[in-house]
């Protein structure tokens, strides 16, 4: 099973990144990407990748709190980082209307500069919608056949919402959200609706620690070490063997990310 969004770069994991890498891998976890959400962080992500070559691998993007932030220069490092081998996709990018950190106007153009970033490094992207839906979609459709592939990153967006994202040919990132028996009901009603090659599985760590595990960590840190948690829970909901599922959404992050 493969974390396909971790955000190792936290100040959570300040002191202890390597041994959550080495926990992840004591559980089974196959390997992990970790998220660049922003210029410093991308070459954070990229340098935590390559302590641990052909385990861990790093996306480069600016995340659409952080849009303000974009500028010639931003542009040129990101789209510099992008380049290098480790990196296997541009993001987290996207549309974030619910807080609105950074303003529609400054996520838009942020957005649209990565997506053509995606298609002239030819590497797919890896999004971040929340409340925007249709403007999301809008600006993604001209890039979809200039870019490899594309995966929204924690979905919780509605039934219309995946139906139009799986007919785009998105790919549907799920995370422990599903297992939170509060917010995570409507989407928990979704998982059958999700084509098993088209599934992801990620932590979002240390975000979104899954409030149905038995033993919590003190700390309520979520780790990729608990993506095993969110496999077995995600595959008793779609009614699937658990370590059919685990290799089906691993050999599909391979695949998309194109991770050797």
């Amino acid at each position: 099973m493969l974390d396909i969004g971790v955000n190792l770069t936290s100040r959570q994991f300040a002191k202890d990144a390597n041994d959550v890498v080495a926990r992840a891998r004591q559980a089974g976890v196959s390997g992990m990407m970790i998220t660049g959400t922003n210029l410093k962080e991308s070459g954070a992500a990229l340098a935590l990748a390559r302590q641990h070559p052909g385990y861990c691998w790093s996306t480069a993007g600016v995340h659409p709190h952080d849009a303000s932030s974009w500028n010639e220069a931003t542009a040129q490092s990101i789209a510099q980082l992008a380049a290098m081998p480790e990196i296997v996709a541009v993001g987290e990018c996207g549309l974030d209307f619910d807080r609105n950190f950074s303003t529609p106007a400054e996520q838009e153009r942020a957005f649209d500069a990565q997506l053509a970033l995606a298609a002239e490094v030819n590497k797919p992207v890896f999004l971040h919608c929340r409340e925007a839906h249709g403007r999301f979609v809008a600006m993604l459709k001209p890039w979809l056949t200039r870019i490899p592939g594309a995966v929204v990153h924690c979905f919780t967006g509605s039934r219309d919402e995946l139906m139009e994202c799986l007919a785009l040919g998105l790919h549907i990132g799920i995370t422990g959200w599903v297992c939170d028996e509060r917010r995570g009901l409507a989407l928990r009603a979704l998982l059958p609706d999700i084509p098993d090659d088209r599934l992801l599985l990620e932590t979002d760590a240390p975000y979104l620690l899954p409030r149905d595990l038995e033993h919590k960590p003190k700390s309520r840190r979520n780790e990729p070490c608990f993506l095993p948690h969110i496999v077995r829970q995600v595959a008793g909901w779609r009614r699937q063997d658990a370590s059919w599922l685990a290799q089906v959404t691993e050999d599909n992050a391979r695949r998309l990310f194109r991770l050797a």
